[in-house]
């Protein structure tokens, strides 16, 4: 799957658990992307069963669509925490940082970091 691909699932993802129905017009803005951009991404998307549109032409994930687009979002929230938390970037700065890690890493550099993250949150706890 190429990056733009699981992109433009993580934003319908998001869009519609902040708006419930998601638009072309909605996915347009989030993006900063035409909408002719985003009705080549959503019949691309379609064609490979990810999104299927309702009557009043709102985008839906589809399982496969939304399988992909919760572990993009959550390599992607898991990345900002870590990189905000390791590093002490500001939550902007590691935000797209982390949006640009998150299409390349390994699964197994992604099992580690949540491994060590869970470890180092164990301790903070503990020593509260």
């Amino acid at each position: 799957m190429y990056k733009a691909e699981e992109d433009y699932l993580e934003a319908i993802l998001m869009l519609e658990q902040k708006n419930g129905t998601v638009r072309s017009v909605d996915v347009a803005k989030a993006k900063e992307v035409t909408k002719p951009s985003v009705s080549h991404a959503m019949s691309v998307l379609r064609d490979k069963g990810f999104v299927t549109f309702a009557e009043n032409n709102a985008i839906q994930l589809t399982k496969e669509g939304r399988v992909i687009a919760e572990a993009v979002y959550d390599r992607h929230t898991l990345l900002t925490e870590f990189l905000a938390g390791i590093t002490g970037l500001e939550r902007e700065q590691a935000e797209q940082n982390a949006c640009r890690i998150e299409h390349d890493v390994d699964c197994d550099v992604v099992a580690g970091i949540k491994m060590w993250m869970r470890k180092n949150m164990a301790r903070a706890d503990e020593s509260k």
